[in-house]
């Protein structure tokens, strides 16, 4: 766990790296020198690893709902490295799992508060940011999501027909028609979509090193370059020094998976992106895309896309190689095949921006569960607590996860504890190599169907076969 310690005095200075890898870190304003790391043994009351979404919103609910506790969170690299500072942007409603996988089934009203605590976690952040005044380009625009071929409108109208009966809250979203759907953004080849209003565009990290900054407001410590090589119950044991307390949360994430016994807790899938440079005035017009409105399509590889608030568009999507050896790794953050599909398909899906410069091209790993859905625990008797699994969906799970364990370790009886994730547990993946071969099995087969469907305008078939490792359809 202490090898980026020890590379963070390596060659040319860490903060011009992390600027030059990743479009947010570029942009942050002031320095990003870390902050000192832990120097000695400490104590204090609650410790958490990781400086990422969830660690950071767990420390500001802690602190702003209790604030003589003594928090101190400890961060491997700087905040913002992590995928907390490297995801698309996109803080939207809706389920990170399958009802099944908790216990549930579709209309339950476990899952109806579910959903409905991830519409109120986008407000909840905009409440923060604007409370925290922190500038993060948060605008909540709402998602629209495109089909644009015959099978992906079959899924959009299936995912609209399973949103009006899973009970009795109005459906998240709306399907439109082609006219309304162009009206909306000028896209190519759109055979209908649907929009959401739960959604919210927001610069990843800015948000978490603002966040980060509100939490040492309000009396957190975070010490960064401060890797944790064991986490047990009582105290965190890092390179140099150990942390004493009473309660102790991982919210480490994909990288939970190199940590010792963990290694299959998750399997750590990295997604990548592109951004183009800032686009004129007349391109925007001519792709009628409104400010802070997120995109994404239905292909099995989807593609999820911003409008930046310096004018860009970041677009990404999956399909990223998995690594057998070393599948989380800086070499994993950049990929030509992966590039290339990602630039055809903003040249493709939208003509307007097809002359625009690529000027960055980055990744980061998420954490995909057995099951694909997350899950907070804490346990009173040891003190630990952990959260993650968010496939994808981090930036409002995050929000609603450092939540929930803030209210399990002060003893808040919240409706967030009795949400259908608090004590879920999903087992361990297979071994390599047949995780490994499961990864590539995935990537393989739903790049394979959506090349067939975009080519025959028919559905692939082929997808059901790899039913049971497969995520919940987005």
């Amino acid at each position: 766990m202490d090898g980026l310690d020890r590379r963070a005095a390596g060659e040319g200075s860490l903060e011009a790296r992390h600027r030059a890898s990743r479009l947010w870190l570029s942009q942050v304003a002031g320095s990003l020198e870390p902050r000192a790391p832990l120097g000695g043994d400490t104590r204090c009351d609650v410790a958490i690893v990781g400086a990422g979404f969830t660690g950071l919103w767990t420390a500001y609910y802690l602190k702003t709902l209790q604030p003589d506790l003594r928090v101190v969170v400890l961060e491997r690299e700087i905040v913002g490295y992590g995928p907390s500072g490297r995801n698309g942007g996109w803080a939207i409603g809706g389920l990170s799992g399958s009802p099944a996988a908790y216990g549930c089934s579709h209309g339950d009203d476990r899952v109806v508060r579910a959903l409905r605590a991830t519409h109120d976690a986008i407000d909840e952040i905009g409440a923060v940011v604007a409370r925290e005044r922190i500038d993060c380009g948060f605008v909540k625009a709402g998602a629209l999501m495109l089909a644009t071929s015959a099978p992906q409108w079959q899924r959009l109208q299936a995912r609209q027909a399973a949103a009006e009966t899973a009970g009795p809250q109005a459906p998240d979203g709306r399907l439109l028609s082609v006219a309304e759907t162009e009206a909306m953004v000028a896209a190519e080849g759109v055979r209908g979509g649907r929009f959401t209003e739960h959604a919210a565009r927001v610069d990843p990290a800015r948000l978490a090193r603002g966040l980060a900054d509100a939490c040492e407001r309000h009396g957190v410590t975070i010490h960064e370059l401060t890797g944790a090589s064991a986490i047990e119950a009582g105290r965190v044991r890092t390179a140099n020094a150990t942390l004493h307390a009473e309660i102790v949360i991982r919210a480490t994430e994909s990288y939970t998976t190199q940590l010792r016994g963990n290694a299959r807790s998750y399997l750590p899938l990295y997604s990548l992106m592109i951004a183009t440079e800032p686009l004129d005035e007349a391109v925007w017009q001519a792709l009628r895309w409104s400010d802070g409105l997120l995109i994404d399509d239905r292909h099995h590889l989807f593609l999820y896309a911003q409008r930046t608030p310096d004018g860009r568009i970041a677009i990404g999507g999956r399909g990223a190689p998995y690594r057998l050896r070393r599948p989380i790794d800086e070499e994993n953050e950049r990929n030509e095949q992966v590039r290339a599909r990602l630039l055809a398909t903003l040249r493709r899906t939208f003509p307007a921006a097809a002359g625009a410069e690529i000027t960055h091209h980055w990744g980061g790993p998420l954490a995909a569960p057995r099951d694909w859905s997350m899950s907070v625990n804490f346990d009173r008797a040891s003190g630990l607590g952990a959260a993650g699994g968010y496939t994808g969906h981090g930036v409002a799970a995050a929000n609603i996860s450092g939540a929930t364990l803030a209210d399990l370790v002060l003893r808040r009886d919240s409706e967030l504890v009795t949400l259908p994730w608090v004590g879920h547990r999903s087992r361990r993946w297979e071994p390599e190599p047949l995780r490994f071969l499961a990864s590539r099995a995935i990537v393989g087969t739903l790049g394979a169907a959506d090349r067939r469907e975009d080519a025959t305008d028919r559905p692939a078939r082929r997808v059901r076969l790899l039913a049971p490792f497969l995520p919940p359809a987005h």
